[in-house]
């Protein structure tokens, strides 16, 4: 499966010709990519107002609606200008712009998701405001189904490959835990796990920059945050030459739109592409 609906589909918006409201807010405001995603997945991105300008999944979304916000701050008259009433965002690091907001009577929801299990959580909560509980629930259970034929794949596996996820180059910053859990789901062992259980990007910094090296992965995988992996710079960093990864040439991205948002495309394409990643590097070194 993947993070898009079926081709051809086109959700029809809930009626009100009985002059029964639709359930929960009917005017949202996504500060981040994955609720915008989340709510075309349910049919219900009639309730979206203003979207991330970061957002690329589902791609119309940034034709069919307007880009009010960045990350870390966004158009606030722009945003109260739309009438939301509700506007999502996502962690501490939104924080300053959910105060703005709050402050200017708005309806804020700021989720902290961390783990793979916490993402699902989340979408059940999102999915429960609209109304959405039993679509939600159906799509929630084929992607579970997914991830059990991925971790029955890899345990047939000989060899588990040693992963590096590399966040942010400058400083280096490590997987976030949904990324280290995925990684194990899709058959690799994160070279970090101690880091992944912070869960700020701050208390995830490698301040030994040898110290990837040292860990010797098998295969390097970099999203660095929106910015270009650039898998020759990685290569060229002093003494990592000798990682097994540099050697055999297994230096990958994964784009962050894929991985890095806490939704459904970490859990379904991002889950993917490490998968395929993984089981290729199995493949040339069998046990």
């Amino acid at each position: 499966m993947n993070g898009t609906p079926p081709s051809g589909e086109t959700p029809t918006p809930p009626s009100t010709a009985s002059g029964v409201a639709p359930a929960g807010p009917v005017r949202i405001v996504a500060l981040t990519e994955e609720t915008t995603e989340w709510l075309y997945l349910l049919g219900e991105e009639h309730r979206l107002v203003g979207i991330s300008g970061y957002t690329v999944r589902p791609r119309r979304a940034r034709l069919d609606k307007p880009r009010v916000s960045a990350f870390l701050d966004g158009k606030i008259d722009r945003i109260v200008a739309l009438e939301p009433d509700l506007v999502i965002g996502f962690s501490d690091m939104q924080a300053a712009l959910a105060d703005k907001l709050i402050r200017l009577g708005l309806n804020v929801l700021v989720t902290n998701q961390r783990s793979v299990e916490e993402i699902f959580s989340t979408l059940r909560l999102v999915a429960l405001l609209i109304g959405a509980q039993a679509r939600a629930q159906a799509w929630i259970e084929q992607c579970r189904s997914r991830h059990a034929e991925i971790a029955r794949a890899a345990a047939a596996w000989p060899r588990r490959p040693r992963v590096y996820f590399e966040e942010w180059d400058a400083p280096m910053i490590s997987a976030i835990r949904w990324v280290s859990e995925l990684i194990a789901l899709a058959g690799g062992d994160d070279v970090f796990p101690e880091l992944a259980l912070r869960s700020l990007g701050k208390d995830r910094v490698i301040a030994d920059a040898a110290e990837p090296a040292r860990r010797a992965p098998d295969v390097i995988v970099g999203s660095w945050c929106g910015k270009k992996f650039r898998a020759e710079r990685v290569a060229a960093r002093p003494g990592w030459h000798a990682v097994p990864a540099v050697r055999d040439g297994e230096l990958h991205e994964v784009k962050s739109c894929d991985i890095l948002q806490p939704g459904p495309a970490a859990l379904t394409d991002g889950l993917e592409q490490l998968h395929r990643l993984l089981a290729r590097w199995v493949h040339k070194h069998p046990a």
